[in-house]
């Protein structure tokens, strides 16, 4: 593995440097503790980071009010430490706030090393906290557009597609094919990232909703289980017969035109078309052409549903950088 450092790695390192450097020059005691708020706060997307921050800091108020009183009310031992924590752990669980647990846990020890509760050793702590989890939101405000990585994944995922869609050209046209298959295993995997990297680009959004990426990815997600559906059935056909050269013409136009631009209306009414003249066509004379034939329907069944899912698929706008393709576009 390469060693690599980040755009989260360099803003945990100057977050965690500038929350220590600010609560040491307003003066606050413990003030390393602000540094560790901001590691534990720098998360992937700018929602994450939001919701981690809030539950960081209704934990450790919280954390707060069990230490006074449980240390002012019964004593400053180690015993009630424990104590504590064995009713305030369950307590942020029920509440759904146990990412704070940790660093609570250091604002407990802060006040248990104070040994007594006032009004300035309960400020300090608020200050550490609010300059700690207010460091690391202010990091998070930038995040890098992903738009770039998206877009490659989109066309890569596009190509091979086509590539499959050739491969089922080549095998309906003469029952033979030398095709190694690579691309099922590789496509299956760029969708499964693709789908990781379009939803972080979707916690990254706060104020927009927008996640015409991530739909587009589930789309071909869909549709990538009919073509893994669909092979088997391509390879039982092992006979040559007028309507797989009918298919064959018509799959290798579709992959000709898996880019934006296209309608999957258009190909669905050709895929009708081909049904339509399939059965006016004379009956099948020997088992191997009935057999072929059938194998055949069903494939162009499965087709049908492929160009329904992307027909049925949500309309996005045009005219907008990230939009690169549109999800009535592209087969």
């Amino acid at each position: 593995m390469k060693f690599k450092i980040g755009y989260r790695t360099i803003k945990t390192a100057i977050g965690t440097s500038a929350a220590i450097i600010l609560a040491q020059i307003l003066g606050f005691d413990n003030f390393v503790s602000a540094g560790i708020l901001t590691i534990l706060c720098i998360q992937v997307t700018k929602k994450k980071s939001i919701k981690t921050s809030w539950n960081r800091f209704s934990a450790c108020l919280l954390a707060m009010l069990f230490s006074i009183v449980f240390f002012e009310g019964m004593a400053y031992h180690p015993i009630i430490i424990g104590f504590l924590l064995l009713f305030f752990i369950p307590t942020a669980v029920m509440l759904k706030i146990s990412d704070g647990i940790v660093t609570s846990s250091v604002i407990i020890l802060h006040i248990y090393s104070a040994g007594e509760v006032t009004f300035d050793i309960l400020m300090n702590e608020l200050g550490i906290i609010t300059i700690g989890i207010g460091v690391a939101l202010l990091a998070n405000l930038y995040m890098p557009s992903l738009d770039q990585k998206l877009l490659e994944y989109q066309i890569q995922i596009e190509e091979n597609f086509k590539r499959i869609f050739d491969e089922i050209v080549i095998y309906l046209r003469t029952n033979e094919s030398n095709w190694d298959g690579l691309e099922i295993t590789e496509t299956a995997q760029l969708i499964e990232e693709a789908q990781v990297l379009a939803y972080r680009d979707v916690e990254n959004r706060i104020l927009r909703n927008e996640n015409v990426y991530y739909h587009y990815f589930k789309m071909r997600e869909k549709q990538f289980e009919i073509i893994e559906r669909v092979l088997p059935i391509v390879i039982s056909i092992s006979y040559t017969i007028e309507q797989g050269e009918m298919v064959a013409d018509f799959m290798e136009e579709l992959a000709a035109n898996i880019h934006p631009g296209n309608t999957a209306n258009r190909f669905l009414e050709k895929l009708y078309e081909m049904k339509s003249s399939f059965k006016s066509m004379e009956l099948p004379k020997t088992r191997e052409e009935f057999e072929a034939r059938a194998a055949l329907f069903q494939f162009v069944r499965e087709m049908e549903e492929y160009l329904w899912i992307k027909s049925s698929a949500k309309e996005l706008k045009r005219g907008r950088k990230e939009n690169h393709f549109t999800e009535s576009g592209a087969n």
